[in-house]
């Protein structure tokens, strides 16, 4: 890889639909100004289609934008007119529909308006590269190659790179370090073979699936219950995913295996089903048309029934037996249960994870370089757990390739061809592994490949794992039954939580005050980072809330079942009632509310202010490195860090009032600090109000970027793009400031507060809500609370306050509410139903 760096000043996409426009977003919000083109629309608006298309994006869920304001940064242009702005731009992508001819014509006609160094790009999903490129002028060949992003390009960490015969290292080395830092991709290079990794393993696994399910007779709704989280796959399963991702654009997927693949020897499979091309007859494309495999009806969701081609009430279910099976946490056990399991779900089962197994074992060595290669593409692209080699390796190598051979020769498989040699070499290996700590196997070579060694990759100090690889995080420093403390050989020390979701008791609060005076003794700076996300699901008040033992002669009484809420914060992004149940979890109040052990509760809170405290006076610089959610507890400590590195995906509110409290870890004191120094004429008023409001509400940020515009994150906070290089960056910026000789910031001992006037204006507010029928009595008494504790309390506008005078508003007003029958109701019902309720 040479020297030169890899500038994108500034970039154009081609094509405003689906996923041209998603792209466009994506790279908006990496800051990347962008041109998106589209057809011409009529004589009058020649950019109303890509208008349209930007519209789109702003009502998009998941939202493809990080905040809805970067989206004047996608500057509309078509065909027609404004070809020559391409000169500008340092990548082009192209993401136009998926007919080579189609795409071929458009090479053709923009190659000539390209800047020489341009790097031109096919987000094709399957394609061949070296088709492509033979429309494109020979001299700019080397500048060309495919990305594939996946769908939604925000959320999906895949990108597939994939060259072209002519295409030049050095050209897809800065490319691949482009797509991972700046855009946050996990890159996989692929080869230019039909449908490249993810599409060709994850397509087939659905055909397959398809298949067998089929021969069970199962219903679709039956088979999204079994192939789902079950079994390590996302929520969606099998058709729901379908209907996520398009029929159409599966079914276009499928024939390009048809008719691209006549060699493969599962051709015969690679067909779409009857019902499923009568569905993209009738319009009926899934999610984008709000019909598909599944439509939803009032309240109801419905599934399409193959036997009557006709909706009816979604109701799959798994035999209790059946998911008992995959419970094993032996995943040896677990495939020799499946497998001997006369029950057809669990046959089912095992059939489709055997072809799964067969066909990539035959298939590796054209389509992927090495083992690892195709587990990431797979788990990046279509959100498993585990990749199929991984699966199979976790099972007993050995065992899983006999079974496999014995159900080939048993004509039980979808195709006949024999294992290649090397499963077998690899079965009589004393490790049985295709993935270890020395690297993956590569089929082509027979041997172990490392990875990737180009530069970007020394910024993931931690990179996504496979199974075989081992996790060392460093050396510790100290460690507890709540948090380690430890450093990887320089003078930053990290400190992670150990605890479920990363909630914070009171062994988390001690372990984070100890943590603070051994890094002012002997380390120059402080990160806390997990080891996995989340960053932290808040404060846990259990254990300073359980009752005494019960008497050892007592029965105790069984564990209640498991809570609806558990499923459903999982869905937290796609659903905002989520907030409000990721609150009662993060409180977890059920025994302080059986209790009444109101004194302890508010000795906790006083601790966690003072470790809050802690945090923003350290005589070190504090980090906080946040991935995922971070709620309640958790975003104060992120809010008294002296500094914040979140990832893009990072969802970050103060969400206690969810459940008829407030935040009372320094969260609403700190807003109305912030609100005090970034007053306009001295009066914090203005911005206060907004704070509030976010408060009250429970507003949640859906990305880093959104988090700033709400107040979570400052200015002087970073946003990375890529999860894995968030650590590297959060030391980074210790350093940085530890370098610049650190001092922590001056007490605040004056903080001018809005005071009663503050206070009777939100007042009157609420109580137009309340008299509109927007909220209700105890909402009401609930805000009031917070406007009382953010304005200062009781005192004349301006009056001057200290911290500590708000910290103990934070707690009287936080106790008060607690004691309320109203508040520990909504608490009650939020534990024992998973529902909110308006009281």
């Amino acid at each position: 890889m040479s020297e030169n760096k890899f500038i994108v000043r500034k970039a154009a996409v081609l094509g405003a639909g689906v996923m041209g426009a998603q792209i466009a977003a994506h790279l908006v919000n990496a800051n990347i100004e962008t041109l998106l083109f589209e057809l011409p629309g009529d004589a009058d608006n020649p950019n109303a289609n890509v208008n349209k298309a930007v519209e789109k994006l702003k009502k998009q869920v998941p939202a493809p934008l990080s905040v809805q304001s970067k989206a004047i940064y996608i500057e509309p242009a078509n065909y027609d007119q404004h070809l020559e702005l391409l000169k500008d731009c340092d990548l082009v992508v192209e993401a136009i529909a998926e007919r080579m001819d189609w795409k071929r014509d458009l090479y053709v006609k923009v190659a000539p308006h390209l800047s020489e160094n341009a790097i031109f790009a096919s987000n094709t999903s399957g394609l061949s590269l070296n088709q492509l490129a033979e429309a494109f002028p020979e001299e700019r060949r080397h500048r060309f190659c495919g990305i594939h992003f996946f769908n939604p390009p925000r959320y999906m960490h895949l990108v597939e790179l994939i060259p072209c015969q002519s295409s030049d290292a050095d050209m897809l080395d800065h490319l691949e370090a482009f797509l991972v830092t700046n855009l946050g991709k996990g890159v996989v290079r692929a080869k230019d073979t039909p449908n490249f990794i993810a599409n060709r393993i994850g397509v087939f696994s659905l055909l397959a699936t398809m298949h067998h399910g089929k021969a069970f007779n199962f219903g679709l709704d039956q088979v999204d219950a079994l192939t789902g989280a079950l079994i390590g796959r996302p929520k969606s399963a099998t058709f729901r995913t379908a209907d996520v991702v398009g029929l159409d654009t599966l079914a276009h997927v499928v024939n390009t295996m048809r008719d691209t693949l006549p060699d493969d020897a599962w051709h015969r499979h690679f067909a779409v089903p009857d019902w499923l091309q009568a569905l993209i007859d009738d319009g009926a494309l899934g999610q984008k048309v709000k019909r598909g495999v599944y439509q939803k009806v009032g309240k109801e969701i419905q599934v399409l029934d193959l036997a009557t081609s006709d909706y009816r009430l979604s109701a799959g279910e798994v035999d209790e037996a059946v998911k008992n099976l995959l419970k094993y946490n032996n995943p040896t056990e677990k495939f020799a249960a499946l497998r001997s399991n006369p029950h057809p779900q669990a046959q089912f089962l095992w059939s489709i994870f055997r072809d799964l197994f067969h066909y990539c074992a035959v298939q590796l060595e054209s389509i992927a370089d090495n083992t690892r290669d195709l587990d990431l593409a797979v788990r990046w692209g279509f959100g498993w757990n585990q990749g199929p080699f991984e699966i199979w390796q976790s099972a007993g190598w050995k065992q899983i390739a006999t079974w496999i051979n014995e159900d080939i020769a048993a004509g039980k498989c979808m195709s006949q061809v024999p294992l290649p040699d090397w499963v077998m070499t690899i079965a009589k290996d004393e490790q049985q592994s295709v993935h270890t700590k020395q690297g993956s196997f590569a089929p082509a070579d027979k041997t172990l490949h490392k990875r990737s060694t180009l530069p970007v990759y020394q910024r993931q100090l931690f990179p996504d794992r496979l199974i075989g690889e081992e996790a060392q995080y460093g050396e510790t420093i100290f460690e507890t039954d709540a948090v380690r403390m430890w450093h990887t050989g320089d003078r930053i020390a990290i400190l992670s939580f150990k605890s479920k979701m990363h909630t914070i008791g009171v062994d988390v609060l001690e372990g984070v005050q100890q943590a603070i005076k051994e890094a002012e003794q002997n380390w120059r700076a402080l990160v806390i980072w997990q080891t996995e996300p989340p960053f932290s699901a808040g404060a846990n008040l259990k254990k300073v809330t359980e009752k005494p033992k019960a008497d050892p002669q007592q029965k105790a009484s069984p564990p209640p079942p498991p809570s609806a809420f558990d499923k459903l914060v999982k869905n937290f992004k796609k659903s905002a009632q989520a907030t409000v149940l990721k609150a009662a979890r993060e409180l977890d109040l059920a025994d302080v509310l059986m209790a009444k052990k109101l004194a302890e509760v508010e000795g906790m809170v006083k601790q966690f202010q003072q470790t809050s405290q802690a945090l923003r006076y350290s005589m070190v610089p504090t980090v906080a490195a946040v991935d995922g959610l971070a709620l309640g507890g958790g975003c104060e400590f992120v809010m008294h860090c002296d500094r914040a590195v979140a990832t893009m995906e990072t969802y970050i509110g103060l969400v206690e009032v969810g459940v008829g409290l407030l935040p009372a870890g320094g969260g609403c004191k700190e807003f109305a600090l912030r609100a005090a120094q970034n007053a306009l004429e001295g009066d914090p008023f203005p911005q206060l109000k907004q704070y509030f409001q976010t408060v009250a509400m429970a507003e949640l940020a859906k990305s880093g970027e959104q988090a700033k515009a709400l107040g979570f994150l400052r200015a002087a906070d970073h946003i990375v793009m890529h999860r894995f290089e968030l650590l590297h960056v959060a030391k980074a910026q210790a350093l940085t400031l530890a370098e610049a000789g650190y001092r922590p910031p001056l007490r605040t001992r004056q903080i001018p507060v809005a005071g009663n006037t503050g206070i009777a204006t939100i007042q009157s507010l609420l109580v137009n809500m309340r008299e509109g029928g927007f909220i209700s009595e105890h909402d009401s008494l609930i805000g009031n609370k917070v406007a009382h504790v953010m304005c200062g309390g009781d005192l004349t506008p301006g009056s001057l306050v200290d911290e500590d005078w708000l910290l103990e508003l934070e707690r009287t007003a936080f106790i008060e509410l607690l004691a309320t029958e109203k508040t520990q109701a909504r608490v009650e019902h939020m534990m024992k139903t998973g529902k909110p309720l308006r009281n």
